[in-house]
């Protein structure tokens, strides 16, 4: 029997995770043991993706909590340790750009455990991104590396990395196959809202270099005021974004928009199926978006997923010009072209190809 150690720790590694431990489920020679390590620790961003993505209870959970870069990730690193050494996996699967993801390969590498990274070979080429730090040196300590796409591949070539890289197509993308239909049966987030399909704009705001200036965080909230005279906003606050906007005594910029507490799994599929155009920092929200077939406007300067600009599904706004946000977004809503689809996220079994490699791996096969 051989064991698989995963750490997750945010939303987007829950989604990630999904399909690959229901992979392993189906795989009797192996074992999977998950290690919650906490990072997100808000039921919204936690708790209820596990009972709505099928995922077990995870085995360990390290309760980190928020802190600094330094912090969080220290902590990760002297709790997850003691588990390590106690259970003895022959892989460590990590997923993503996290801290949890840091902590978790820096870890593994020194205590000599093979690492399997899902979502490798990700770059935005701006190392200002903590994201962009932790994705170079999981990349760097990891044994087996999972390439969503033809980019990603490039990308780890160009550093170097060529050994033990699969290009394995997107785990989101099974996921957005997956559980479509029943989001759409089970959420009544549009009735709670009182919106209509194609008749909102949904937004998302979360990363540092967004919600840790106050001019640009005024900026994207003044954009999206200023949209929601014509089309209502909705716009699921991240914890993060809205201890900031407080801090900043920017709350009153938000007032007409429909501003609700972190989505449901479920919920937060049925908006984005549902929105008529999609506003964000989120690296899986912008693939979410394009998996749905909703424009997406990406508020940030660039963007690891540069097919879906490639292909005009999204459009990058400079969050230093609310003006350009706007712009951006009455572009997209209006956009009446043919949009490129796109071939690289793989056919939904993503993480079968993934469950199977590092089973072989394991077995010496690889």
């Amino acid at each position: 029997m051989k064991k698989i150690v995963t750490v997750i720790g945010a939303r987007p590694q829950f989604i990630k995770a999904a399909p690959v431990s229901q992979a392993f489920l189906k795989r009797p020679v192996c074992s999977e043991i998950l290690v919650h390590t906490g990072q997100h620790y808000d039921d919204g961003l936690s708790g209820i993706f596990f009972n709505e993505l099928d995922i077990p209870e995870p085995q360990y959970n390290l309760g980190v909590g928020s802190g600094s870069h330094a912090v969080q990730t220290g902590e990760i690193m002297k709790r997850l340790e003691s588990v390590l050494l106690d259970e003895k996996p022959d892989i460590i699967l990590i997923y993503g750009d996290t801290n949890s993801t840091l902590a978790a390969a820096l870890t593994a590498a020194k205590l000599h455990i093979p690492v399997a990274h899902v979502e490798a070979g990700l770059r935005s080429f701006n190392r200002k991104m903590p994201e962009e730090i932790n994705r170079i040196v999981a990349d760097r300590l990891s044994t087996l590396l999972f390439a969503p796409t033809s980019t990603a591949v490039n990308n780890l070539q160009n550093e170097g990395i060529t050994e033990g890289v699969y290009k394995t197509g997107d785990v989101m993308y099974d996921v957005a196959l997956k559980y479509r239909e029943r989001a759409h049966e089970q959420s009544t987030i549009l009735q709670q809202l009182n919106i209509q399909r194609n008749g909102f704009i949904l937004a998302t705001i979360h990363r540092a270099e967004n919600t840790d200036d106050p001019d640009r965080l005024n900026n994207i909230f003044t954009a999206l005021g200023r949209v929601s005279a014509d089309i209502p906003v909705v716009f699921p606050m991240h914890p993060r974004t809205r201890k900031m906007a407080d801090g900043y005594n920017l709350q009153h910029l938000v007032k007409t928009l429909k501003v609700i507490d972190p989505a449901g799994f479920f919920d937060m599929i049925r908006l984005e199926t549902s929105a008529k155009c999609i506003v964000t920092d989120s690296g899986g929200v912008q693939k979410e978006a394009y998996f749905h077939k909703v424009p997406c406007v990406t508020v940030r300067d660039e963007t690891e997923w540069v097919e879906t600009v490639e292909a005009g599904w999204n459009a990058l706004a400079d969050a230093s010009d609310s003006s350009d946000i706007v712009t951006n977004i009455n572009s997209m809503i209006e956009y009446a072209g043919q949009r490129k689809e796109i071939d690289e996220y793989g056919n939904g079994k993503s993480a079968e190809a993934i469950a199977d490699t590092i089973l072989r791996f394991e077995s010496g096969k690889s």
